[in-house]
């Protein structure tokens, strides 16, 4: 699914107007049906209900959803900034009309020129927050600060639904937010797709649940329309999972090298193992201290062992063969020597490679080996990673635009793990995932997404593309996992272990 910037909203709106020849009007009613048979489909009529709404487009679609909601029985107390009077928008002015005309004196009414009341909230309150939605470019100021406080604050926590996104927050990347001075949404209701907002796990607090309100925007002008950022959905990849020959060996589904583990963390060595296995590849082989052996033997004896020269720790990684994907770093820790061994295993690659995990540590130690990576090659930082690899950001936004400088100037993948992780392209291409569930949040998850990517490298697939198959399947069997032993009782283990069934899953769909 294609993700836009708001500009990009505006403009296939105006498009979508413009070919199908009908007025404004037409898409904001179109967003009212959306938002009201959501809301009525989650509450009842007898819970009462403040509207906040703005003088803008956004207050249009607050006024029209309302007009509905009246018609079905909802009663409501609506507020309609007018600051200074003579400030509505076209749209707007004619939703006011329609819902004082629609409501016939069944709600309470005030349209705010100059002073306000806030108004009290219970528990039981629905708030409707149709102040600005994606209208604002900068923060909100003055009394409009003292609203979102005032919702956010309350000791009775009602429940907030915003119009297309949260008054306050920005729809596109916004690294100077401030989060109190945003209206905190229960539920957001965005026009046609999400926003970029929307993945960053600073604004889940802001955003909370969000559902799309289709209001048919022409798909011929979203086809035309380019975008950096996508949201990576199961039946994408369906297309680009094509069945095995049923004459192939396992030459022809590539070699796989793994160099992970030390004394003490040859678990994650294994679990990366598995990982690369489950993911295709037709042969993988793991270099590990000699320590390991007895280890990799009996927990992957699908795995071929090539021991280091030391007993402890891996001091050497110039690959005894030409394998097909090579991918660096769990459980290797960040001894000296191990340090020394990636240094000159990247100043010698010419390949893409994967690297997650110590291997990054490592690199953090000695940043100049940053530029030794190889072009395409896939790092896999989660944000505390990420900062110790490129410095530290105060916001997943900064974050966000950090990656996105750094993948472009190094010319690597940089796959920033997160609820969303963020793949990230040096051609500014920027893709999200839509899958996983906090069950994943344990040890060893990371490892077996490294063999995963790895493993997919090994069939011949682009670097970025196995990173994007990796993340997806590896969240989707996160949710299988979930499902058989709950959100507190996953590991790793079962996320390879479900790994099969997530690709059948995604195929058979």
């Amino acid at each position: 699914m294609k993700i836009f910037t708001t500009e990009d909203i505006r403009a296939i709106e105006r498009r979508t107007i413009e070919i199908e020849g009908i007025p404004s009007i037409e898409l904001v009613k179109r967003y009212a049906r959306g938002a009201a048979d959501e809301i009525a489909s989650r509450w009842r009529p007898n819970r009462p209900m403040i509207v906040f709404a703005g003088s803008g487009h956004t207050g249009a679609q607050a006024l029209a959803t309302t007009k509905l909601l009246v018609e079905r029985g909802f009663e409501p107390t609506v507020f309609l900034f007018n600051i200074g009077g003579k400030r509505l928008t076209h749209e707007c002015a004619l939703m006011r009309d329609e819902l004082l005309s629609a409501a016939g004196g069944k709600i309470n009414w005030q349209e705010v020129e100059n002073n306000f009341q806030m108004p009290v909230f219970t528990r039981q309150h629905i708030v409707i927050d149709g102040l600005f939605g994606s209208e604002l470019c900068e923060p909100l100021k003055g009394g409009f600060v003292v609203i979102a406080r005032e919702i956010n604050e309350s000791k009775e926590k009602p429940t907030v639904v915003s119009i297309d996104v949260p008054s306050g927050l920005f729809g596109d990347l916004n690294p100077y937010t401030v989060n109190r001075d945003i209206i905190h949404a229960s539920l957001t209701l965005a026009v046609q797709m999400p926003r970029i907002a929307f993945f960053l796990r600073d604004n889940a607090e802001l955003v909370g649940e969000w559902r799309t309100i289709d209001i048919g925007l022409s798909q011929d002008i979203i086809a035309a329309t380019k975008t950096s950022y996508r949201l990576i959905e199961g039946h994408e990849l369906k297309k680009e999972l094509k069945p095995r020959n049923p004459f192939a060996d396992k030459s022809d589904f590539g070699s796989a090298l793994i160099v992970a583990g030390c004394y003490g963390m040859m678990g994650a060595a294994t679990l990366a193992c598995r990982g690369a296995l489950r993911g295709g590849a037709g042969k993988v082989t793991v270099h590990a201290p000699q320590c390991g052996y007895e280890i990799m033997q009996t927990s992957v004896p699908e795995a071929l062992f090539h021991p280091d020269s030391n007993k402890i720790v891996i001091s050497d990684m110039k690959p005894v063969h030409d394998f097909t994907a090579i991918g660096v770093g769990p459980g290797i820790g960040t001894n000296d020597l191990t340090i020394n061994a990636l240094e000159l295993f990247l100043k010698t690659q010419t390949k893409p490679v994967v690297l997650d995990a110590d291997a990054l540590n490592c690199i953090a130690a000695r940043p100049t080996m940053l530029r030794d990576i190889p072009v395409m090659s896939v790092i896999t930082p989660h944000a505390a990673e990420f900062d110790r690899l490129f410095g530290e950001c105060h916001s997943d936004d900064a974050r966000l635009l950090k990656a996105i400088e750094m993948s472009h100037e190094l010319k690597i993948i940089i796959l920033l793990k997160g609820h969303h992780t963020a793949i990230v392209r040096p051609d500014y291409k920027v893709y999200f995932n839509s899958t996983g569930t906090p069950a994943m949040a344990t040890g060893g998850s990371g490892d077996v997404l490294t063999g995963m990517i790895t493993g997919i490298m090994a069939q011949g697939v682009s670097p970025h593309f196995s990173a994007i198959i990796a993340t997806y399947i590896h969240g989707l069997a996160g949710e299988l996992a979930a499902r058989e032993h709950g959100e507190m009782g996953v590991t790793a283990g079962d996320i390879a272990a479900n790994i099969g069934r997530a690709f059948r899953q995604v195929t058979a769909n």
